[in-house]
């Protein structure tokens, strides 16, 4: 695999840290903790460029969510603790954290097409490809990498790919892209499986018929149904498409250790499909490749899998199983 001579960039704040339930849940700080060990003593001798995270303007937003759901959002976030829904949470620093998100994704794709950097990765809370243009839903309050997407289209890109491989289907990503042919989104995701959404019939509408693939998995597929998925369906999907860019909705939610899935990966299948991604872009020419962490609510696994994932993006050869 081509190494890119540019540095990796990483994206990462503490502010991230803020955002807190008052109560036991799932996401919560530790598992940006956790991705920040897997990248680990590497970071010390990596050729890295560290991107500060700032908050995304209204124009960025508005590539992605609607003005009226801005806006309710805003006011919601300004009563302190609460919920916006049965699973997300929002405190007090949620509204800086989550603008910090999503000016953080923004900031990686600048960094990469600037060409400070050909890859990089996000380390970002609240995660958000659950997060519709009108609504919060699944621990999701902006979509980080449908922000990051409009704001490449908007600096000239013809085309974007999104791939999710979270093991919950992004809806809120299809749904903002569905109609848009200059996007293609792929999602690989337990079925069946919260949201209930990410059928392989839902393929986008109007301009975008045909550039929405899913790619539902079985409870239990492991590394080697993965690796045929990539093989056989995702990557001549991105071949035929050629996009510009490729980022990645990069949950950590299929590893076999999880506990709200039941798919059974291990860190080294998302080194490979890393690994794969990496190849594609750099045959491609171009060699950009982003990735946002999403879901994943094991620590073990979201530190060995990002340890993983950098040591792709390093160079370091995963073969897809199978």
């Amino acid at each position: 695999m081509k190494l890119s001579p540019l540095p990796v960039a990483i994206v990462d704040d503490r502010r991230f840290d803020q955002h807190r339930s008052a109560e036991p849940h799932p996401e919560r700080p530790e598992r940006l903790a956790a991705a920040r060990k897997g990248l680990g003593a590497a970071m010390s001798s990596l050729q890295h460029l560290e991107v500060a995270a700032r908050p995304a303007t209204e124009e960025e937003l508005l590539r992605a969510h609607a003005p009226e759901y801005l806006e309710r959002l805003k006011q919601t976030l300004t009563r302190g603790w609460g919920y916006l829904d049965g699973d997300t949470y929002f405190c007090p620093d949620t509204r800086e954290a989550a603008w910090l998100a999503a000016g953080g994704a923004v900031e990686l794709c600048d960094a990469i097409l600037d060409g400070r950097a050909s890859r990089g990765l996000a380390l970002l809370r609240p995660p958000g490809h659950h997060a519709c243009r009108s609504r919060s839903m699944g621990f999701c309050l902006l979509n980080n990498v449908a922000v990051a997407a409009g704001a490449a289209l908007d600096r000239g890109l013809d085309r974007v790919a999104i791939v999710d491989w979270d093991v919950h289907h992004g809806n809120g990503t299809q749904e903002i892209f569905y109609e848009d042919e200059r996007v293609l989104f792929i999602s690989t995701h337990q079925w069946p499986l919260y949201p209930g959404t990410g059928s392989a019939r839902e393929t986008g509408s109007g301009k975008g018929a045909g550039y929405t693939l899913n790619v539902p998995m079985p409870p239990g597929a492991g590394p080697e149904a993965y690796g045929e998925a990539f093989r056989a369906v995702v990557l001549p999907k991105l071949r035929e498409f050629e996009a510009d860019l490729v980022l990645v909705s990069s949950g950590l939610d299929a590893h076999r250790r999880d506990p709200l899935a039941e798919v059974q990966l291990d860190a080294e299948a998302f080194g490979a499909m890393t690994t794969a991604l990496c190849r594609h872009v750099d045959e491609l020419g171009h060699g950009r490749l982003g990735l946002y962490l999403e879901g994943g609510y094991d620590l073990d696994a979201i530190e060995d899998s990002t340890a993983e994932i950098l040591g792709a993006l390093l160079g370091r050869v995963r073969d897809l199983p199978g």
